[in-house]
């Protein structure tokens, strides 16, 4: 299989050789990894657990952690889902790559589309299931909106969003997520977004798309599942606790696939998770501290808020030499848009993680205005 260098891969070596300006501490807002603390409720019940090590767990995962989860999905979008609606995973990362591969097998000449720029685990599961890839070009003249573009999609047997998107930090609005809805049951494709940073709003809480699907008129989800993970919701990224949701049928034969992927989570975390999904209160701490993030990118260089997530995604020209030079001069690292997208996607951009709390934020982003003087 031939999959491409991971972007973090790719940073290292772009500045490789370079000797950053000792005068500076280094700081890094490459990596989308909350760098607070994980709240101490979940914590101890990590603790309080650690003797449940000696058994094995479940590949469905325990009644505890899937109560919780089901109980969230209430609590949060109002979604009245059932026991079969939902499979709890090992995060959402190696759900990302083995799912396409367990639903893509032994179709012919199958396709899957994705947005581009974009999380690079969709590409890697693509090529590992053999799959013809389908950008979905994310550009400043479409509002980095995924286009629908019906001639590609009826071709497509998986569809993945992406919302709210990273690394554009864009939102795909509800009505629009329920045209994305009735295109997957027109061109029987299953859709699934991604919906890691639903949770991490600014303003007002987002719609799963769930939600939309029940709206489009399709409250069985038929073609619709979603995935989403604690990680950024909780920071608690070493949990690793996700779940995949929706279309029961899909969902059926996917729990007997895993069953042999081998990649049940430990019941401690198991009963951590469970603490982290059950309490939404916490996920407002959090909030609030990205919110602070993002009146200071406002306040030091001008950027405006996104609708959710904790990227910004900051046009600079020249990504390549921005980003070697800006480690050069003020020792901080950020991401060039081009490592995460194909074809041009990305060109001319830097992500931007906001995940620190307030004064090293601030320091971070003060280096990055100081140095845009400079650079522009």
């Amino acid at each position: 299989m031939n999959f491409e260098t991971y972007p973090f891969e790719k940073l290292t070596r772009l500045l490789e050789g370079i000797v950053p300006n000792g005068a500076f501490d280094p700081m890094s807002l490459t990596i989308g990894e909350p760098q607070f603390e994980t709240p101490a409720f979940i914590r101890q019940e990590l603790c309080d657990a650690s003797a449940q090590l000696n058994k094995y767990p479940k590949t469905a995962g325990e009644a505890y952690l899937k109560v919780a989860m089901l109980r969230y999905l209430k609590e949060r979008f109002s979604l009245e889902l059932t026991s079969d609606q939902l499979i709890p995973t090992f995060g959402t990362r190696e759900l990302l790559f083995n799912f396409p591969q367990f639903y893509l097998h032994g179709r012919p000449d199958p396709a899957m589309a994705f947005p581009n720029p974009f999380y690079q685990i969709y590409e890697g599961a693509a090529i590992a299931a053999g799959a013809r890839i389908v950008h979905l070009d994310l550009t400043p003249e479409n509002g980095f909106q995924p286009p629908m573009d019906e001639t590609l999609l009826r071709e497509c047997d998986l569809v993945i969003l992406n919302t709210p998107n990273n690394p554009t930090a864009s939102v795909i609005p509800f009505e629009r997520m329920q045209e994305w809805v009735e295109l997957s049951l027109k061109y029987d494709f299953l859709l699934l977004n991604d919906e890691c940073y639903v949770d991490l709003w600014m303003d007002e809480p987002l719609p799963s798309l769930l939600e939309a699907s029940v709206a489009a008129g399709n409250p069985g989800f038929r073609n619709v599942v979603v995935v989403n993970s604690v990680s950024k919701r909780s920071s608690a990224p070493g949990l690793r606790s996700g779940f995949i949701a929706g279309d029961r049928e899909v969902l059926r034969e996917y729990l007997r696939y895993r069953t042999y992927v081998g990649c049940a989570s430990p019941l401690p975390l198991q009963r951590a998770a469970a603490a982290a999904w059950g309490d939404q209160d916490h996920v407002e701490t959090f909030r609030r501290k990205y919110r602070r993030n993002f009146e200071l990118a406002r306040e030091i260089l001008g950027v405006e808020p996104p609708e959710a997530t904790f990227y910004v995604w900051l046009e600079v020209g020249d990504e390549r030499t921005f980003t070697r030079e800006l480690y050069r001069r003020y020792n901080l690292k950020v991401l060039p848009g081009s490592f995460l997208g194909r074809n041009g996607a990305g060109e001319g951009f830097v992500r931007l993680a906001l995940v620190y709390e307030e004064e090293p934020m601030r320091e971070a982003l003060e280096r990055v205005a100081a140095f845009l003087k400079d650079f522009g």
